[in-house]
C-alpha cells in the first residue's frame, strides 16, 4: 500500500514517505530522498509494505505510549512511516485473516536490526491482552525479558557496532483466536562461537564475560576463582579492546539474566582457566565441570583410539592439546547457549492447549538474523552469513513478486511479467548437489588422510573455474587482491567478498574428541550431563559420521526459509548510515552500497512496474469521496466500485487505472499526487463549513441557555429579594418604640446574591436620620459643635494615630483654663480680649501652649491661639504678646506625624510654615492633634 501521509496529522513531513511516490526511479533520486528525510529526523521510509529504517544513533522520542496508540488499529498510509506500523499490518492480517505472518529483518551489523525486533515486539505486547488476564502478562513478559538473556550471550562489541548479534533469531508468537499472545518458540543459527577464542582487532568476546567478571560480587568471584581483571584471560583479550564500557549497565546487565546465571558461573568460567601444567588449575577445571581431575588431565592430554578390540590412549602433541582445548571451550559455550535457548522455549513454549477447544492459533514471526558482511577478513563464519543474506534476497523478491501476481489474479487484473535480478545462481554455487561450494568443502573434509585448506581451494577453482561468479588468484592471476593458495572471491548480489580458506575444513568438521564428550556426559552435574548425551556411547561403538557445520547451517537456512515462505511476509530493510556511530553523518557511498545490496532500487521497479498504488474501493472513497459531486457527502450508485469509477472519470484520471474485483488499482504516483492535492484543498473548504456550521450551532445552543438561565435566575432573583424584604420589614417594623432602637434585633441571613445590598442597607439604617436625630436631640450647641469636631477628626484620621483623644471631652480654648496655666490665664484672657476687639473675630476655636521650632533647630516656648479669623502665635513669657498673626485664609493645609508625639506644621501660601510641637497638657498625657484638626476641620466645612 502506498503511504500516503494525512495532511491534518501535526506531523511534518520531508521528502516522500514513500519511495514508490518518485518522480523518476534513479538510485541518485533514491538516495536524495533517504538522505533528507535522514537529516530531518525521518528515519523510516516505506517502499510499498517495507519499511526501509536508517539507525539514528541517539534516542528518538517516538516509540512512546502515545505513539503506539496513534498506529493502533490504522492502515499503513495514514500514519507517517513507522516499525509500528509493519507490526500492526502483521498483526492485523494474523487476526482479521487468520494468516500466519513474519516480519524479517535485515541489513549489515550495526545498522539497527536487533534494536528494531524489540520494538516491534514492544508494541505487540502493548497492545494486546485489553482484558489483562494474568497467563497473557506472563507470557508477554517472558517474551521481552529472553533478549535480555540472549544478547548477552550472543551478542558480543564488534568494529562495527557495540551490540552486534553474533547468531541468527527467528522467534514465533503465538497467538489465540482474541489475538493475544499465549507462548512462543525461539530458533537460534549459527552461533559465532570462535568468537570465544579469537576476536579481531578492537573487538570483544561475548558480553557474558565482561558482565561476570564486573558484576559479579567479590565472594562469587573467589568462590569460582576468577580475578576481577579481565587482562589476565587470554581468550577474552585476544581482540585488545579490554575497557569494559558502562560499568553500571554491565552490573545491571549481570543480575538481569537471572535463569541462567547460577549454570553458567559454574560452567562457563571453564574460560577462565588457563591450561598448563598446573594441577591446581586442573583441579579448579574438575571442580567447575564437576568431574574428577584426573578425568580432566587425561582428556585434555590424551587421546582414546580404538584399533579393532584393542583401545589405546594416544598423547597429544602441544598442536593437538591446544586445538583440543579450544574446541572443547567453542563446544560448551554452543552447548550452554542451546541450553539456554531450550530453557526459554519450555518456559513461553504453549502449553494444554486443544484447537478443538479454544480454536486455532495463528504465528507472528519475527526474523532478526545476521546481516550481509564484508570484513578485512572474511572466514568460514562470514561465508555462512553472507550465503543466509542470499537465500533471504531471493525469497524476498520471490515473495514480493509472488505477492504482487496473486493480488493481481485475485482481483483480475492482467499480469505484466517484472525482469529483475535473480540471484538463485549465486544460491546455486554454494548449495547445489555436488557443485556447490558446501558441496566441495564436504567432500574434502570426508577425505582419508591429511586434508589442508589449500587443497580444499584447489577443488574450488577445478570445479567452478568457469562460474562467472567465482574467482581466486589461481583463476585471475593479475588480480593482486587474492593471495595465492588462499583467497577466493564470490560476487554476491550485495557485492564482491574475497574469503579466505584458511580454518574452512577444522570449522566445517566442527571435531570434537570423544574423550571431552565422555567427560562431560560422565559429569556430577546433571544439567551439564544432559548436554552431552553423545556421551554414553562406548568406546569401540561404530557411529556414523556427524553432519558438518556447512551441512547443517544449509539444512537450517532451507528450512528456515520454507518457515517463511509459508507465511505472510513483511520486511524491515536496516541500513547504517556511518562507521562512527554518528547521528548526523549520512556517508554517501556506505549507504549506496548497502541500498543496492538490500536491492531497495529494484524493490521499488517491481511496485512501480505495475500499479503503483492499490486501495479497497470503501478506503478509496471515504479519503477521496469530497472531490466529486456524485459521491459527496454519501453517492446513490449501485455500489462503491461504481462511485469510484463516477469519481476518477470526472478527475481525468480513467486511463490511468484498473478496476479490481475490490481494488482500485492506480498506476503513477502522478495521479496519486493530483488526488491528494485536490482532496487537500477540499479539505479546507470543508473544514471551514463545517466550523461556521458548528461555531453556529454552538451559538444559538449557548444563547438559548443563557436565555433560558437568565429567566429563571431573575425569578429566583426576585423570589429572594421579596423574600428577604419582607422579613427584615418583619423584625424592624417596631423598632422606634425599642429602648435600644432596634439593636437586638437580629439581622436576616441575605442570599448570596444581596450580600452587598444588605452591607449597604445595614448602614442605611445605622446612618439613618431618625437614628441619627435620636441619638443628639438632647445635646446642646456646644456639645454638638464638638461631635461634629469629632466627626471630622474621626474622618480624616481614623487608622492614622492610635489616640485622637476622642474619648474625652474637647474645652478648646485650654489656656483659659487654671489647669494648662493657672498663674498666666488672666493675662491671656486680657490680651485674647484686645485681639477680638482689633480683629474682630467671633470666638476663639483653640488655644494652647506649644513649643516653637524655628529653621536653625532652636526650641522655644510659645503660645498658640486660634479664631476664627487669625491665627496667633504668642510669647508666654511676655504676657502672651503676640508676636505672628496669620489670616486663616492664608493657611493652606496642616500637617501631623502618626508617632506619640504632637508635631504640627500649618502650611501657608508665602510657604513660611509655622511648625510647633503641642505641650503642657494637663493631665500629661492627653492628646490634642485630634482636636486641633477636627476643630479646624469642622470650622472650615462651616
Amino acid at each position: 500500500m502506498l503511504a500516503i501521509v494525512d495532511s491534518t496529522l501535526p506531523f511534518l513531513e520531508f521528502g516522500k514517505a514513500d519511495f514508490v511516490l518518485l518522480d523518476n526511479v534513479s538510485l541518485e533520486e533514491f538516495m536524495a530522498n533517504l538522505k533528507l528525510r535522514f537529516e530531518k529526523g525521518r528515519i523510516y521510509t516505506y517502499i510499498g509494505e517495507v519499511v526501509v529504517s536508517v539507525n539514528p544513533y541517539r534516542a528518538m522520542n517516538i516509540y512512546g505510549r502515545d505513539t503506539i496508540e496513534q498506529y493502533k488499529g490504522r492502515e499503513l498510509y495514514e500514519r507517517p512511516p513507522h516499525l509500528f506500523a509493519i507490526a500492526d499490518a502483521a498483526y492485523k492480517a494474523m487476526k482479521r485473516r487468520n494468516k500466519d505472518t513474519c516480519i524479517v529483518i535485515s541489513g549489515e551489523s550495526g545498522a539497527g536490526k536487533t534494536e528494531a525486533s524489540k520494538y516491534i515486539m514492544q508494541y505487540i505486547a502493548a497492545i494486546t491482552n485489553p482484558s489483562q488476564r494474568a497467563e497473557v502478562e506472563r507470557v508477554k513478559n517472558m517474551l521481552l525479558k529472553s533478549n535480555c538473556v540472549l544478547e548477552a550471550f550472543g551478542n558480543a562489541k564488534t568494529n562495527r557496532n557495540d551490540n552486534s548479534s553474533r547468531f541468527g533469531k527467528y522467534m514465533d508468537i503465538n497467538f489465540d483466536f482474541k489475538g493475544d499472545p499465549i507462548g512462543g518458540h525461539i530458533n537460534n543459527y549459527l552461533l559465532e562461537k570462535s568468537r570465544v577464542i579469537f576476536q579481531q582487532e578492537g573487538e570483544r568476546s561475548f558480553h557474558s564475560f565482561y558482565q561476570l567478571v564486573k558484576g559479579a560480587p567479590d565472594a562469587q568471584l573467589r568462590s569460582l576463582h576468577i580475578q576481577r581483571d579481565p587482562t589476565a584471560y587470554t581468550y577474552i583479550k585476544v581482540g585488545g579492546q579490554i575497557k569494559v564500557l558502562y560499568h553500571v549497565q554491565i552490573k545491571r546487565d549481570y543480575y538481569g539474566w537471572q535463569g541462567s546465571r547460577d549454570l553458567w558461573c559454574r560452567h562457563g568460567t571453564a574460560w577462565f582457566v588457563e591450561l598448563t601444567e598446573n594441577s591446581k588449575l586442573v583441579s579448579i577445571l574438575g571442580d567447575l565441570l564437576s568431574t574428577k581431575d584426573e578425568n580432566v588431565e587425561k582428556a585434555l592430554l590424551y587421546r582414546t583410539v580404538a584399533t579393532g578390540r584393542d583401545v589405546i590412549d594416544k598423547q597429544h602433541t602441544h598442536q593437538e592439546a591446544s586445538y583440543g582445548r579450544d574446541a572443547l571451550a567453542k563446544a560448551i559455550y554452543e552447548r550452554l547457549f542451546c541450553w539456554i535457548v531450550g530453557r526459554i522455549n519450555d518456559i513461553i513454549e504453549v502449553k494444554n492447549y486443544d484447537v478443538r477447544v479454544h480454536g486455532k492459533n495463528t504465528v507472528i514471526g519475527v526474523l532478526d538474523i545476521y546481516g550481509f558482511e564484508i570484513f578485512q577478513n572474511n572466514s568460514f563464519e562470514q561465508f555462512c552469513i553472507n550465503y543466509c543474506n542470499e537465500k533471504l534476497q531471493q525469497l524476498f523478491i520471490q515473495l514480493v513478486l509472488k505477492q504482487e501476481q496473486e493480488e493481481y489474479q485475485r482481483e483480475g487484473i492482467p499480469w505484466k511479467h517484472i525482469d529483475y535480478f535473480n540471484n538463485q545462481i549465486i544460491v546455486d554455487l554454494v548449495e547445489q548437489q555436488h557443485k556447490g561450494i558446501f558441496a566441495v568443502l564436504d567432500e574434502a573434509c570426508m577425505n582419508v588422510g591429511k586434508v589442508t585448506d589449500e587443497m580444499f581451494l584447489q577443488a574450488l577453482n577445478g570445479k567452478l573455474a568457469k562460474h562467472a561468479h567465482y574467482t581466486s588468484r589461481k583463476l585471475s592471476p593479475t588480480d593482486k587482491n587474492l593471495e595465492f593458495d588462499r583467497d577466493f572471491r564470490i560476487r554476491h548480489y550485495a557485492g564482491d567478498v574475497a574469503y579466505s580458506v584458511v580454518g574452512f575444513i577444522d570449522k566445517n568438521k566442527d571435531t570434537l574428541f570423544q574423550d571431552f564428550k565422555r567427560l562431560l556426559y560422565n559429569s556430577s552435574n546433571p544439567v551439564l550431563k544432559a548436554m552431552w548425551p553423545e556421551g554414553k556411547l562406548s568406546i569401540t561403538e561404530v557411529t556414523k559420521r556427524p553432519l558438518t557445520a556447512a551441512t547443517l547451517f544449509k539444512n537450517s537456512m532451507i528450512s528456515l526459509v520454507e518457515n517463511l515462505a509459508s507465511k505472510e511476509p513483511y520486511y524491515v530493510r536496516c541500513i547504517k548510515p556511518n562507521e562512527v556511530k554518528s547521528p548526523l553523518l549520512f556517508e554517501h557511498e556506505r549507504c549506496k552500497h548497502q541500498v543496492e545490496y538490500l536491492g531497495l532500487l529494484e524493490n521499488v521497479r517491481v511496485r512501480r512496474a505495475g500499479f503503483a498504488n492499490r486501495q479497497i474501493y470503501p478506503r478509496f472513497l471515504q479519503r477521496y469521496k469530497m472531490i466529486s459531486e456524485f459521491t459527496w457527502p454519501n453517492h446513490d450508485l449501485p455500489s462503491d466500485k461504481e462511485a469510484v469509477k463516477r469519481l476518477l472519470q470526472g478527475c481525468g484520471f480513467e486511463h490511468d487505472v484498473a478496476y479490481g474485483k475490490t481494488k482500485v488499482f492506480i498506476r503513477t504516483p502522478r495521479t496519486i499526487f493530483s488526488l491528494e492535492e485536490q482532496r487537500a484543498e477540499m479539505v479546507k473548504r470543508i473544514v471551514l463549513f463545517l466550523q461556521k456550521v458548528w461555531r453556529g450551532t454552538l451559538a444559538r445552543m449557548h444563547y438559548r441557555r443563557m436565555r433560558a438561565a437568565l429567566i429563571i435566575i431573575r425569578a429566583y432573583r426576585r423570589y429572594k429579594v421579596k423574600s428577604y424584604i419582607r422579613e427584615v420589614n418583619r423584625r424592624f417594623r417596631n423598632v422606634r418604640g425599642m429602648k435600644d432602637h432596634g439593636k437586638h434585633v437580629k439581622w436576616p441571613t441575605p442570599p448570596k446574591v444581596l450580600r452587598k445590598f444588605e452591607e449597604a442597607l445595614r448602614n442605611i439604617y445605622n446612618r439613618s436620620e431618625w437614628w441619627a436625630w435620636t441619638l443628639i436631640k438632647d445635646l446642646s450647641p456646644e456639645q454638638l459643635v464638638q461631635i461634629r469636631a469629632k466627626v471630622a477628626t474621626l474622618e480624616c484620621l481614623k487608622g492614622q494615630r492610635a489616640d485622637l483623644g476622642l474619648q474625652r471631652a474637647w474645652e478648646g480654648n485650654y489656656l483659659v483654663s487654671k489647669k494648662d496655666s493657672p498663674g498666666t490665664a488672666s493675662s491671656f484672657t486680657l490680651i485674647s480680649s484686645d485681639l477680638q476687639r482689633k480683629d474682630k473675630f467671633m470666638r476663639v476655636l483653640f488655644s494652647c501652649n506649644v513649643r516653637k521650632i524655628n529653621r536653625f533647630n532652636k526650641a522655644e516656648d510659645r503660645a498658640l491661639l486660634i479664631t476664627d479669623r487669625h491665627l496667633y502665635k504668642m510669647d508666654p513669657v511676655k504676657q502672651y504678646k503676640p508676636m505672628k498673626s496669620i489670616p486663616l485664609y492664608n493657611v493652606t493645609g496642616v500637617s501631623i506625624s502618626p508617632g506619640k508625639d504632637q508635631l504640627v506644621v500649618f502650611h501657608t501660601k508665602d510657604n513660611r510654615d509655622l511648625i510647633v510641637c503641642l505641650q503642657g497638657m494637663v493631665p500629661a498625657g492627653d492628646s490634642r492633634i485630634g482636636e486641633l484638626v477636627g476643630t479646624l476641620l469642622s470650622h472650615f466645612k462651616r
